[in-house]
C-alpha cells in the first residue's frame, strides 16, 4: 500500500522552486569559471597586466608570464563548450625541423602532463585544452600554470636550438 506523505518530494517532477534553485546554481558556476580564470591570471600576470576580450566567440584573455604571452580562451559555459590554454614558443620554419618535430613528439609523451605541443599559425605552441563538463577550479589552475610554466622554460630553449 502506496501512503502520501506530503513532504516528499517528486523527483519526475520538480518543483517550481526547485527549478528555480537550480537554474541559479548552474548560473553560480558559470561565473565561477570566470572568476577562477581571472583568479589565477591575476595571480601570475607580470605587473598584472591582462587583456581581456569578449564576444560572441567567448573570452579570451593574454598575459604575460616570463618571456612568453599567454593566452586563455573560454568558449562559454555549457558542457560542450571548451577551456583553451595556449603559448608560442617557436616560430617557424626552423633550423633542422626533422629533429626538432621527433624531439617535441618525444616530450609529448611524458614531459609535458597535460599539455602538448602543436603547430598554429606557422609557430609552434605548447597547448592544453578540455571541454567544460565536470571542469574544475584545480583543473583550470592547473592548465593554465602547466602551459605557462612549459612555454617559459622552453621557448628559449628551443630558440637557441632550433632558431633561424
Amino acid at each position: 500500500m502506496t501512503t502520501n506523505n506530503p513532504e516528499t518530494l517528486s523527483v519526475d517532477n520538480p518543483s517550481t522552486e526547485e527549478a528555480i534553485d537550480n537554474e541559479l546554481i548552474e548560473d553560480t558556476i558559470a561565473i565561477d569559471y570566470i572568476q577562477e580564470i581571472e583568479t589565477v591570471i591575476g595571480s601570475m600576470a607580470e605587473e598584472q597586466k591582462v587583456m581581456v576580450a569578449e564576444n560572441e566567440a567567448g573570452h579570451l584573455w593574454r598575459f604575460k608570464y616570463g618571456s612568453v604571452d599567454v593566452y586563455v580562451k573560454l568558449t562559454g559555459e555549457t558542457d560542450d563548450d571548451t577551456l583553451t590554454v595556449w603559448s608560442y614558443v617557436l616560430k617557424l620554419p626552423a633550423k633542422n625541423e626533422p629533429e626538432l618535430m621527433r624531439n617535441l613528439l618525444q616530450m609529448n609523451w611524458l614531459s609535458t602532463m597535460e599539455s602538448h605541443f602543436a603547430i598554429v599559425d606557422n609557430q609552434i605552441v605548447i597547448v592544453a585544452t578540455r571541454t567544460v563538463a565536470e571542469l574544475s577550479p584545480g583543473e583550470i589552475s592547473r592548465a593554465i600554470t602547466i602551459v605557462a610554466s612549459f612555454a617559459d622554460d622552453y621557448d628559449d630553449v628551443l630558440a637557441a636550438k632550433y632558431g633561424q
